[in-house]
This record gives C-alpha cells, structure tokens and sequence, in this order.
C-alpha cells in the first residue's frame, strides 16, 4: 500500500506514475480520489483496442515539420506551451462553470500537475495533466489534427457573441503550442475526457496517439477508462537526447523562467527527496534479540556469587551505574520521501497593488528575476494603458550596480533585462529596433501585457504599436520616478547619482524629449561644493552674474581644476564655477547649451564677463593698460609666431604671470583632447585654422611680467647696436613663458624636448653649472647583427617565475572561479600545487 504522502494534492486526477522494475512491462498507478487503478504503458498501443485512424490534413503534415524543426528557437520552450494550453483548458472551465456549475463535477480542484520519470529500460516520460474542460473524441481530432486550430480561440469567438460573460486570459492556439511536444518527444499520447454537460451526460475518455514521424493519428477508447474524472493528460516519451528534462531542477527552471506567473491555476511537480527516519523495524529487531537471550539458573548465579569477593561486586555495580547513564541513540535509516510541490504559490508581484508588497518582497524578486546578488537601490511600480488599448501592469528596478560593459557596448546598448510578458506568460526579453535607448539600457524591469499580436511560435511580437510605445513608457516612468527619488529621499538619491550620473548626462545629450528632466538629476562639482544640480547653482549666482561659468577638462580631477589658472579671479571674487573632469561634461554643455534661458560659460574662453562691471569704466582702464604694456604686447606676439593669434591683457588672472585661452570660436584645450581621441576624425584645414585660434592673456599686475616689459623696452632700437646675448636670453624667457603658459591652460607644447632643454639650461645657471659642460654619453655599443629566431628554449628563459622559500611552499594554494556569461560565479575551486 501506498502512504497517504505519496498522493497528489487533492482533486488531481492521474498524475503520479509509481514504476514498479521487477515486472517485464513499467506498470504504473492511477489515483481516481480514492480508487487505485493498475495499468500498463503496454496498453497505449493494444492492438486489441477498437482504434480510428486519421490522414492529418491536407499539408499539415509538413506544416506540422516546420513547426517541429523550425518555428520555435529553442526546444526549452514545449513546457512552457503545454502549461498555456492547460491553463486554457482550467480557465474555459471557469468560465463555462459560471452558467453551468455540472462541468466542475469529476475534479472540483483546479490545478495542473506534471511529472517526470524514467521506465526500466531508460526510456523518459513526462506526464502533464490538468483537471480542465477536457475534450471529446471530436474535438481531439479537430483541434489537434489541425494545425493551429484553437478550440480556445473558437470559445472566446461564441462567449463574445453570446451573453458576454467574460473573455478570460486566454493565450494561443492549442494546435500550435501542442506540437511544440515533438521537439523533445518521439510520441505523444493524449487522454482526456469532457466536462459533463446537458449534450454529453456521460463523457467517455479517449486517447489521441501520435509520433512525429507519422503523417496520421490516431484515437480510441482509453483503455483504463474514465479514470481522468475530467481533464487532460499528455504524455511525451521523450527522445533519448531529451533525457535532461527527466530532472526535476530542470523542470523547476523552466517553468520558473517562463511559466511561474502564466497560470492563476496551480502548478504542482513532483519530486523525491531523501530523509533521514527512525528506523522501527531496527529497534524491533534488537529487543527482540535480548528478550531471547539465554538466562543463567539461580544456583549457578547462586554459586558464582559466594566466590565473588566485595570488591568485585563494587567494581559491578559502577559498571550498571554508567551503563544506566549512556543515552540511547535511536537507529535511522534513509527512505526517499515523494512530495508534489506547488511552484506558483505566490502571485506575480506586479499584479498586486503597490500598498500590500512589501520592500523585502519586491528585493527578492528583483534577485530572483534578475540573477543579481546585490539589492536594487530603487523601484517603481505602475499600471497603465499605452494608449492603442493595451493595457499594462509594470515593475522597473534601478540596479546597485552598473555593468562594466555598459560603456563598452555599442550605441544602441545590448541590454536584454526588460522582460515582457503577455498574459503573465514570459515572451522575450529581446525588444530588437524597439529596446531602450543606450542610456536606459542599464534598466530592469517586467512588463506585463494583458494582450498583444504574438508570432505563431509566441517567441516573437508581430510588429504593433505597443512594442514602439513601451520605449517611451519605460523611460517616461524612470525619470518620473528618479525625479520622485530626488525630491523626496535625497540621500538615496545621492546612492544613485554617485552610479548613473554620467548616464544622466548622456541620456540628457540623446533623449531630446525628456532632455530637461534628465538635466535636472545630473549633479557636478564645483569650487564651492563636491555636488551641485544646475537648479542649485542658479539660485547660488551673484547678482548681475548672466552666464553659468564652467571649466572643462576631462581626466583631472576637481581638486585640480579649483586650482586652474582660469578660475583664479572668479574664485577670488566668490563666484561659482562648475568643474567638468568627464569626458560627457563637455558634450554634454555643448548640447544643452542653457538652463532656464542662462548660457554656460567657459572660463577657459576669451570674452570673460562677471556681470558687474561698468562698461566705459572698464574699457578706459584696458585701453591704459594695453598702451603701457605695448611693447611688450608686440615682442611676445613676434615670440609666438602662429601659437597665438593675439597676446592682450587679461582680466581673469590675478597671482599667475600669463594663460593661453581659446578665443571666442576657437577650441580649448579640452575639446582639443576630445578631438584627438577619435581616430577616425579628419583633421582638415577648418580643424588647424580653429586650432590656432587662441589668445595669450598677460597678468599686467604680475612683477615677473612688470620685469619683462622693462627688459624688453632696454633692448636697443633698429639704430643702436644689438646686444645679441641679451636678446638670447630674453628669447628663452619668453619660450620658457609661453610653453609654460601653454602646458598650465592645458595644451600641449610645440616641442616638448626643447622646452626641457631650456629648462635644464636655466637649471643649470641656478645651480652655477656651467651650461656647456657635456654629459657623459659613452654607453656599451649593440652586438653584431643576427638574423636566426630564438629558439623554444631559449624564449622559455623569459618566463617570469615567482620564487617561493622551500619552508613557505606548501602554504601556497590556488583558487580557480567558474563564471556564466553573466559573470556570475557558478563554482569556486581551490588546490595545492606542489611547487
């Protein structure tokens, strides 16, 4: 007899196959409620049964190849339809029960259940069953004997133009998804038998037969009869390189990834697990063995007794006591235990309202779904309508962790972690010209549609609005939900920004639609502050100030840009400058242009304006101080040759003698950088004309600059005789100055060995050396020429080794990782190599 565990859950009809492998045939056990039925798989094809044959229809035998060989891209996919169909099978009886409560009569429970397992002579079953509609000997034939012919489709057609009771969730055509079984199954046998009904009082059970191979099929009488109560039941002798789907860890995988929310039904799968139990018949059996040990007579004991000394029976009686003492340690055995277990126990979260999931619920979800570790930093979850009538329920994660890849990727991203769903049933996380933008492409997120056109393999959307739409849905409610985060928790919102800020700002260069919203989460350094948004900046301008000041330049750190030749009067005077160290930054600027109509700034122009000064005031004082320091304005221009276009006095510089700024439409020394690093960018001659477009600003203010006016205004005129040793050294103080000037604004020198030598010369005169003394070049010639390859051994020689102490070796292990393409670690191993 069978114990009470071993039953399915109550109301499943004929799901558990208990092989018994000391007969010649597998035979299996049926559960009818309370009725055990013994059959044999031998029986499927009895030739004693009175069986009908059928030619399939007119092309549908090769139709029915393509489906097999070519319509679905994985074969993982047949559970996933086989549970479709059986939960349309249990919802058309929940609706046909709504007016005709004698269908539920057989099997009150609605559920489906499935089981795997392997015959004597290895050969694997899976066993699918639902406690559904059912289906007559006609309908077997017709819905299945067709391609694509959906006896779901035709009952929702009459339900829709009957009394409007109700559509269902209702997925698919059963013809289609049923012939998904042949890609892992050589033969298929379906049982079923039809609800009850005022037509059919007395439904019989029929079997429909088939292998993949025959171009007919066929259907009887099943003959263990009506045993199914009512429902369906398919099972797939599979073939022998479909063995893997024999696992239950398998199965569980499959239907967790495409089928754990597709079905409001239940969804048992029976598995075996190994428990230690006390074993009774073991204790048993050694009581039994003292009881029946033989005892000593009374004289004898009497006897022994009297030669026993006290001692002895001292040394007796403590042996007793300890024995007394020892715990007794129960006998377990091993016993496999079977066990249905259901696993689609809780409902998809995103079906529920928002107000009953708690933080814990959605955190494991998101590591579950997403086969992260780490806990998402934030969430949104919604409903809505698209607006072409579908509608949606949707759950959208911001990880804690953004993939090094993401910069790698192409333009488009390849991202595939926004899984869509119809009906609660998995469909592609693979969106194609529809994906998210790059930026968002870091997003993860379930979308679950009540209905949309899918291919006949239900692998593939048909094109449809929808799919076009829910780029912008996504992204829509992402920023919606990061501009909630901002104003409401800022300090997880500082977590956030301190990840995707550089993804802000390229989101605010690419998506136009939704630029202003995304440049109002995008935070940047400044000389004042490690963080600010551009919002706060603007309320922290000074009066009259109309522009936002920034200085850019990507690789430096703000620590260092505070400290830019550029910034210093700004920063003096108490103004704000944002310090752009990203390579975005600049694009980024240049893209956005303003923020609430104020222009940005860059310092490291010419045209510098602070916004207070007076206009006349202003000009009369440059034109004073241009005039006095003209001479000195003409020689550095004559020293620069084509470095620079102008040399004037500045207004931006106050402890520093001079910079080199890019003129109004030139390029600065980051967008040099920017333009540098593309390899495929065609320098012309607009590129070198742009280049040369620069500025050297002079500190009139600075004693080094006061110093070499008076130095230039010495030299002697065209009619007095040079002094050419003067003019030498004045030569190299203006090449040390402006390279100088040139390396501090961030632009690269003409020549960088030259302007290292005149710095070593003027090292030299510091430190009283003489500047023509040589320097030791004698080095140790080249060998001769040889044109012979090294061999193995001798590129062997080249190995780098790690030398271990003899005493520290056997200390030394190794530790190998097993990572998915996800990077995920699978398995961990660690050794010892004797080295």
């Amino acid at each position: 007899m069978l114990s009470k565990s071993e039953l399915p859950p109550e109301g499943n009809i004929n799901v558990s196959c208990i092989l018994l492998p000391h007969r010649s045939l597998p035979i299996g056990f049926l559960y009818t409620s309370q009725v055990l039925t013994v059959f044999t798989f031998a029986t499927w094809a009895s030739d004693d049964l009175p069986k009908q044959k059928f030619d399939y229809q007119s092309d549908v035998t090769r139709l029915r190849k393509i489906v097999i060989n070519s319509l679905y891209s994985h074969r993982d996919v047949f559970l996933r339809e086989l549970i479709s169909n059986a939960n349309d099978a249990l919802e058309k009886l929940r609706l046909t029960s709504l007016t005709d409560k004698e269908v539920l009569e057989g099997a009150e429970q609605l559920n489906i259940t499935i089981k795997a397992f392997p015959d004597e002579n290895g050969v694997g079953h899976i066993v699918i069953t639902d406690t559904g509609i059912g289906m007559t000997p006609e309908e077997l034939a017709s819905n299945l004997g067709t391609l694509a012919k959906s006896g779901t489709s035709e009952f929702l057609a009459k339900a829709e133009n009957s009394d409007g009771t109700g559509t269902g969730n209702l997925i698919g055509a059963f013809g289609v998804g049923f012939y998904s079984s042949f890609l892992v199954a050589d033969r298929v046998y379906v049982a079923s038998r039809a609800a009850k009904s005022a037509k059919n009082p007395n439904p019989i059970q029929y079997v429909f037969s088939s292998s993949a191979e025959e171009s007919s099929f066929g259907i009887y009488p099943d003959p263990r009869g009506n045993n199914l109560g009512r429902g369906t039941e398919i099972t797939l002798v599979l073939k022998p390189d479909a063995l893997e789907y024999l696992s239950t860890s398998r199965l569980t995988e499959l239907i967790q990834k495409h089928s754990s929310f597709s079905s409001t039904f239940p969804i048992y799968l029976f598995t075996q697990k190994s428990v230690e139990v006390p074993d009774e018949d073991g204790e048993k059996a050694a009581d039994e063995k003292i009881e029946e040990s033989p005892t000593r007579s009374p004289e004898v004991d009497n006897d022994k007794d009297e030669e026993k000394d006290e001692d002895e029976a001292i040394v007796e009686e403590d042996i007793e006591d300890k024995k007394e003492e020892e715990p007794s340690v129960p006998k377990t055995k091993t016993v496999d235990v079977d066990e249905w277990v259901q696993l689609n126990s809780q409902p998809p979260i995103w079906t529920r309202d928002p107000k009953t999931v708690t933080d814990e619920e959605y955190e494991q979800f998101y590591q579950a779904t997403f086969k992260d570790n780490n806990k998402p930093l934030a969430w949104y979850h919604f409903s809505g309508d698209s607006g072409s009538g579908a509608s949606f329920r949707a759950i959208i994660y911001v990880p804690s962790v953004l993939a090094e890849s993401y910069w790698q990727s192409g333009p488009q991203g390849d991202a595939k972690d926004v899984r869509l769903m119809v009906k609660r049933v998995f469909i592609t996380n693979d969106l194609g010209e529809d994906s998210l933008p790059k930026w968002a492409s870091w997003v993860k997120a379930v979308v679950d549609a009540e209905d949309l056109p899918l291919n006949v393999s239900r692998e593939m959307l048909q094109s449809n609005k929808f799919l076009k739409q829910l780029k912008s849905i996504i992204t829509k409610r992402l920023v919606q939900a990061l501009t909630r985060i901002q104003a409401e928790e800022p300090e997880k919102f500082n977590e956030i920004s301190a990840i995707y800020n550089n993804v802000f700002k390229l989101g605010a260069v690419e998506d136009t639609k939704n630029r202003d919203k995304l440049a109002t989460l995008v935070r940047f350094a400044t000389n004042h502050r490690n963080s600010t948004s551009l919002d706060n900046y603007l309320e922290n301008k000074k009066q009259g100030q109309k522009q936002i000041f920034y200085l850019a330049d990507m690789g430096k750190s703000p620590e260092i840009l505070a400290k830019s030749v550029f910034i210093e009067k700004l920063h003096a005077r108490g103004y704000e400058v944002l310090l752009l160290s990203e390579p975005l930054d600049e694009i980024f600027v240049q893209n956005i242009k303003n923020w609430k109509k104020v222009p940005f700034q860059d310092v490291a122009k010419a045209g510098l304006k602070f916004g207070d000064e007076d206009p006349d005031e202003e000009k009369a004082e440059l034109q004073a101080l241009t005039e006095k320091f003209r001479p000195l304005l003409d020689w550095l221009k004559k020293e620069a040759g084509e470095l620079v276009r102008e040399v004037v006095v500045s207004n931006r510089l106050v402890t520093s003698s001079c910079a080199i700024v890019a003129d109004v439409h030139g390029y600065t020394a980051n967008v040099e950088k920017l333009l540098n690093s593309n390899a495929n960018q065609k320098k012309g001659f607009i590129y070198e004309y742009t280049k040369k477009m620069k500025l050297l600003e002079i500190n009139s203010r600075s004693p080094l600059i006061e110093g070499l006016l008076r130095q230039v205004e010495r030299l002697p005129t065209e009619e007095e005789e040079r002094d050419l040793d003067a003019e030498d050294e004045l030569h190299e103080v203006a090449s040390v100055l402006i390279d100088g000037a040139l390396i501090r604004s961030g632009f690269e020198v003409p020549d960088s060995n030259e302007f290292f030598t005149r710095v070593d010369r003027i090292l030299r005169r510091s430190l009283g050396v003489s500047e023509t003394a040589p320097t030791d070049t004698r080095v140790k010639p080249a060998p001769p020429v040889d044109p012979e390859l090294p061999t193995e051994d001798e590129l062997d020689e080249d190995d780098v080794h790690v030398d271990i102490p003899q005493q520290n070796q056997n200390q030394v292990r190794w530790e190998v990782e097993e990572v998915d393409e996800e990077g995920n670690t699978i398995k961990t191993v660690t050794g010892h190599d004797e080295l």
